[in-house]
């Protein structure tokens, strides 16, 4: 049987429960490089997904270039999820009775709309993607965001006016 998959330090830390008795010593860690350049492939739809969560990773400190593959899955399935979910959409405004959760197939049988399957994997993957970088509302619950000491700009973003912990 499969275990949880290990929280990386950095995401202990800023919840809070980094304990450092069982605080990995070898646990590699990526240069402060930088965030992730997208790659030119990307949908329209997820390059603005891309654009909206790399900045904000980038300024918690929980990302560096090597992560570039699950912001890649992340954003895809996010394109996916919304271009499924439009045809949805569409359907629902075209059939009146089905409201587009069924289709009829040309031999005449009635089946379930594939594209509500669709829509549906790619939400769960990007739920999964979205997990692992920390992008989610409960594990957002789980941060404690305390910046390096100086960078006053990411102070001002995340802690109203003269709330400065350190």
């Amino acid at each position: 049987m499969r275990t949880k998959p290990r929280k990386p330090t950095r995401l202990k830390a800023l919840e809070g429960r980094l304990d450092p008795r069982y605080a990995s010593k070898n646990e590699p860690k990526p240069l402060r490089s930088g965030a992730p350049s997208p790659p030119e492939w990307l949908t329209p739809a997820a390059r603005s997904f891309w654009d909206a969560v790399v900045g904000e990773l980038a300024a918690m400190g929980v990302i560096a270039r090597i992560d570039f593959a699950v912001v890649q899955i992340a954003a895809e399935a996010y394109s996916a999820w919304r271009r499924a979910e439009e045809v949805v959409e569409r359907m629902r405004a075209a059939d009146a009775t089905t409201q587009g959760l069924l289709m009829r197939m040309p031999g005449g049988s009635v089946v379930a709309n594939p594209a509500i399957y669709i829509a549906a994997s790619a939400r769960r993957d990007l739920l999964k993607a979205l997990a692992e970088i920390g992008l989610t509302p409960s594990a957002r619950a789980h941060l404690e965001a305390v910046p390096d000491e100086g960078s006053d700009e990411i102070w001002r973003k995340y802690f109203p006016a003269g709330d400065r912990r350190g």
